[in-house]
């Protein structure tokens, strides 16, 4: 029961951080589930892999209602969707089978690097300008394959990558954020399929495992941040989000840097 509390709360959090600024779920959702995941004595060799498993899993449904709220108020280009959806997948199938290969520590010090890069964006105030149109179906392909692996790799939902490329793109902020939320979805099937085949042959997992995705502690994560998600949208417009942003990033900033001390310190 404590750890299904500790889940609760997780997703709670996790769903509130991510409705209210559309990304962070998978951020914050990996380093705790890592830290709750080895205070149950899973086996070392698999708890990166079933953090992210879970965590992106969790975004599969959590993506959902997001797509559905932005295409509600017509922000979704479903013509950018359809056309990188392809190499999403093909790309999240990929990140997730070369996590496999890729030793514990190593893909934590990755995932590291991944969240200091995103919160000295938002502390920074870091935003691309305009400077280019949007590509073809090929080079929408081509940036789907990429943003796939690496959204797989780090189990996020892409709105940190795509967002950005988007906006670069000449893509405006509202519509930037809905189609990033619209390709969260193919991003989480894409991954969860992909961490679901690479685990499913492999030994020693915990019980209630479905390959690298723990499934009691998806059960209550997805469903406390079905609920605060759209507590953590509708607060966006009453608080100052300016100043939420900066404490959000330096949370990210404490929850990666007590992983990289737990990396260096089990090395």
């Amino acid at each position: 029961m404590e750890w299904d509390l500790s889940y609760l709360l997780l997703g709670a959090v996790a769903g509130f951080m991510a409705g209210m600024f559309g990304i962070g779920g998978g951020l914050i959702l990996v380093p705790v589930l890592l830290f709750l995941f080895d205070l149950q004595h899973f086996p070392a060799e698999h708890v990166m892999l079933l953090a992210l498993g879970t965590s992106m899993a969790a975004i599969l449904f959590t993506s959902l209602s997001s797509l559905r709220a932005h295409h509600g108020h017509g922000a979704v280009n479903w013509r950018v969707v359809r056309n990188i959806t392809p190499g999403i997948l093909l790309g999240t199938g990929m990140g997730a089978s070369l996590a496999a290969y890729i030793p514990t520590h190593g893909l934590a010090i990755f995932f590291t690097l991944f969240v200091y890069t995103v919160a000295a964006q938002i502390l920074l105030d870091i935003r691309p300008h305009a400077a280019r149109e949007l590509p073809g179906a090929a080079g929408l392909t081509l940036t789907g394959l990429f943003t796939g692996c690496l959204c797989s790799l780090v189990s996020i939902g892409g709105g940190a990558i795509m967002v950005p490329f988007l906006v670069w793109c000449n893509v405006s902020i509202r519509n930037a954020i809905g189609t990033s939320a619209a390709i969260g979805f193919p991003v989480a099937v894409g991954g969860t399929i992909g961490y679901v085949v690479t685990g499913m042959n492999t030994t020693g997992l915990p019980h209630y495992s479905l390959g690298f995705v723990y499934l009691p502690a998806l059960f209550w994560i997805v469903l406390a941040s079905m609920v605060a998600a759209p507590l953590g949208a509708k607060a966006t417009h009453h608080l100052k989000i300016g100043v939420l942003r900066k404490l959000f990033a330096l949370l990210l900033l404490v929850l990666a840097t007590k992983l990289l001390f737990k990396v260096i310190a089990g090395s």
